[in-house]
């Protein structure tokens, strides 16, 4: 059986806690996803939730050529409680060339092993859950962060309360401490690269990017 992909599509192999949230979460925004998993009752409690579905061993070259694997442009290897299963898929995902595998570990020596066969990311999900929900407490006006590798990052914040009242261009907050600041969202209207003249007002939410250090210092004032 094979499936053409026809826009931006994915497929997330391991549908378990993780994989299955990742799926249905591209689905509702609206990328055709490819689910795949050797548990049948799995695969048949979500056939009517995700794209499409199929139950295979995913460390067989043969099986994933079969559903034309290779069409995916990113592929996820969500297996969590079976690491050889997990290694052995990422190897043979790379063998078929697909453009861009990214797996989930559970600890360090496991990401550095899917690095070493040619995994293009690994994520730790419990690590980095815990490092935001870290960041959520340090930083309570954060809205949302996205990372831009180790250093950088674009976060979501609420204007902080000595802000309020100041023009872009009285805020400074590049001078002052380093970021920049993207867009500003006010109620329902989003203004991209807002005017220096674009004055803060109390509940506005601002897309800013920059060093963590300087958003950390920025985070202080919330």
């Amino acid at each position: 059986m094979t499936y053409r992909k026809h826009h931006a599509e994915f497929a997330v192999i391991g549908l378990g806690r993780f994989g299955s949230s990742l799926a249905l979460t591209l689905v509702e925004r609206g990328f055709h996803v490819l689910g795949i998993d050797r548990d049948q009752p799995i695969v048949q409690r979500l056939a009517d939730k995700i794209t499409q579905v199929v139950q295979l061993d995913s460390t067989d070259e043969e099986a994933l050529t079969a559903v034309d694997i290779t069409s995916f442009d990113t592929v996820v290897v969500a297996i969590g409680s079976n690491f050889e299963a997990n290694l052995l898929t990422t190897v043979a995902l790379k063998a078929l060339k697909v453009e861009r595998v990214i797996c989930k570990a559970l600890n360090e020596r496991q990401r550095t092993i899917l690095l070493r066969v040619g995994a293009d990311r690994v994520i730790l999900p419990e690590f980095e859950a815990g490092a935001r929900l870290a960041q959520e407490l340090a930083a309570p006006g954060m809205v949302d962060q996205i990372a831009l590798g180790s250093e950088h990052s674009i976060i979501e914040l609420r204007v902080p309360r000595s802000l309020v009242g100041q023009s872009i261009m009285e805020a400074d907050l590049r001078r002052r401490f380093g970021i920049t600041i993207l867009a500003i969202k006010r109620n329902d209207i989003l203004t991209v690269s807002p005017p220096p003249d674009y004055t803060l007002t109390n509940g506005d939410i601002l897309a800013v990017i920059g060093e963590n250090t300087c958003i950390a210092r920025i985070s202080a004032l919330l």
